[in-house]
């Protein structure tokens, strides 16, 4: 938890143990009777984490604990994806990119890494599903796996458009937003106004799912993939998105009750 929240490398959060008193009172530690526990144990720790799918365990548990506070209520999801940079440079030991990492253009920019899309509760913004995928994935194509199956509604901006065509059995109300060029080649008058109205009715509802990412890529400071491959990120991300939920269900003080 304490390398998730600083962004630190095993050698980072080995070092800080050492060097704050804070973290070592967080992880349990008193130097005086053991040694902190060095970088290849916590690699190994890692490790173990990722074959046994444990992280996303430790995502569920903390989602089944919030709901039994009543913070998922979920009645709506929201729907999002935000771009994670992998390094391109090739100087290691295969003298080639990451093969699971793939580059995709968003407006004139081009990116190199994954994606992390998230379905949010539309009324609380925590997240309740997590999945990584490579950046050049498109966004409406995960839209199926994001959905908890007991929504009513579902929210998202316009990369999703034709998301309700990928539904099965389970088809919520769907409130997408409009491209911005329709509603802009629209004529003025009452229509397009009654239009930009509901547009930013829907935009205020959406905006409630960039509070998980601003936790976890401005607080926790991860702008950037640590890892090769998508299984060991996605790892990650299920780690991260657990403690952003923790984080922010610390404004209804509900964790310490009971």
């Amino acid at each position: 938890m304490a390398q998730q929240c600083f962004n630190l490398s095993d050698e980072g959060i080995e070092d800080a143990v050492y060097d704050s008193q804070a973290i070592r009172r967080f992880v349990g530690i008193d130097l005086s009777r053991e040694d902190a526990p060095d970088a290849t144990t916590l690699l190994q720790f890692r490790r173990l984490l990722e074959r046994h799918d444990l992280t996303r365990v430790i995502f569920e548990r903390i989602n089944a604990h919030l709901q039994e506070r009543g913070l998922l209520l979920r009645e709506g999801t929201v729907v999002d994806a935000t771009l994670i940079a992998a390094p391109p440079w090739t100087k290691n030991e295969n003298k080639a990119r990451d093969p699971e990492m793939h580059q995709t253009r968003k407006g004139n920019q081009w990116y190199f890494g994954m994606k992390a899309h998230v379905g949010a509760d539309v009324v609380t913004g925590l997240v309740h599903t997590v999945k990584g995928t490579a950046a050049n994935v498109s966004d409406v194509s995960q839209v199926p796996d994001l959905l908890h199956g007991e929504e009513d509604s579902l929210h998202s901006d316009a990369g999703y458009i034709g998301a309700e065509k990928r539904l099965d059995a389970h088809r919520p109300e769907t409130h997408i937003a409009r491209k911005r060029g329709t509603v802009r080649a629209m004529p003025e008058g009452p229509a397009r106004e009654r239009v930009r109205a509901a547009e930013r009715q829907k935009a205020q509802l959406r905006s409630i799912v960039e509070h998980p990412f601003h936790v976890v890529k401005n607080l926790f400071g991860y702008r950037k993939v640590r890892y090769r491959g998508l299984n060991k990120n996605t790892a990650q991300l299920h780690s991260l998105f657990a403690l952003a939920n923790l984080y922010r269900a610390r404004r209804w003080g509900l964790l310490t009750q009971g």
